[in-house]
């Protein structure tokens, strides 16, 4: 109840701890990436960054439970930085989408795969804008604000809201001197 939420972050955790998943991918054949999915549909279609796969000649998810499945990119739009993934899989725990009109000064929930190793990692935070500004790769994005912990290999992960509902896709992390929880 200190949240003001609906849902404690250890629920909003268990809720959608299945609906998260873990990227790998294989670039030519030496390199190597990592970031986070959410699981969109049952029956196998996840969203990431377009940047996660941006390139990969393989690409690996891994979910919750361990169980790793080879991905086909269906479709992206590099502009937006989403891409949507499909995995040969059904009964799969899809996220609930929810609304990101009144999110601002409420609860987020991150959970992710931070330095491509920590698959399941939850962070929490405030969310101090939904129409944030911010310029990234030459391009102005406008995005949801959140001081949440977020580290590379969160990319593609889920930002929740008080009720354990999606309402945001990690895309960028802010850096650099006098930044902190951007």
């Amino acid at each position: 109840s200190a949240t003001g939420s609906k849902l404690t972050i250890g629920e909003i955790a268990n809720k959608n701890a299945d609906s998260v998943v873990e990227i790998n991918t294989t670039v030519g054949s030496t390199g190597q990436g990592a970031g986070s999915g959410v699981i969109v549909k049952e029956n196998g279609y996840i969203v990431t960054n377009y940047h996660v796969i941006d390139g990969a000649t393989t690409i690996a998810v891994r979910l919750h439970n361990g169980k790793s499945y080879s991905a086909n990119v269906v479709g992206y739009d590099a502009q937006t930085d989403i891409a949507v993934l499909k995995i040969n899989a059904s009964g799969l725990n899809a996220v609930t989408l929810g609304r990101s009109s009144k999110l601002v000064g409420s609860l987020g929930v991150v959970i992710g795969n931070p330095l491509g190793k920590l698959g399941g990692t939850v962070t929490s935070g405030i969310i101090s804008s939904k129409d944030r500004k911010i310029e990234l790769e030459g391009r102005t994005r406008t995005l949801i604000q959140t001081d949440a912990s977020i580290n590379e290999g969160n990319s593609g992960g889920a930002l929740f809201n008080g009720s354990g509902e999606l309402v945001g896709i990690v895309v960028a992390k802010g850096s650099g001197a006098g930044v902190e929880g951007l």
